[in-house]
């Protein structure tokens, strides 16, 4: 039997616009947001704002307090049709 569904897969490029439109919005500047989240260097927010890397789930979670939205609202995903299963051959 085979099964097929659609897989969630986070959208980098679009998570980190959606990143950078909530730091607008609330007025968070980058600096701030490294100086918030306690980072050593702000390209770490730089690397999220340009799709490069996704915060942790921890960041997520600050992030979400910070910009007063849910988890939801910050990582942008899209969907990818997979089959899992055996298909079965008759001769």
């Amino acid at each position: 039997m085979i099964n097929t569904f659609l897989k969630p897969v986070v959208n980098l490029p679009e998570t980190g616009i959606k990143i950078k439109t909530l730091m607008k919005q609330s007025g968070v500047s980058a600096r701030q947001l490294q100086e918030l989240m306690d980072f050593p260097y702000i390209q770490t927010v730089y690397n999220w704002t340009r799709g490069l890397n996704l915060p942790t789930i921890d960041n997520l979670v600050v992030l979400s307090q910070i910009f007063g939205v849910s988890i939801n609202e910050i990582v942008v995903t899209d969907y990818v049709e997979v089959t899992v299963g055996q298909q079965v051959w008759s001769a």
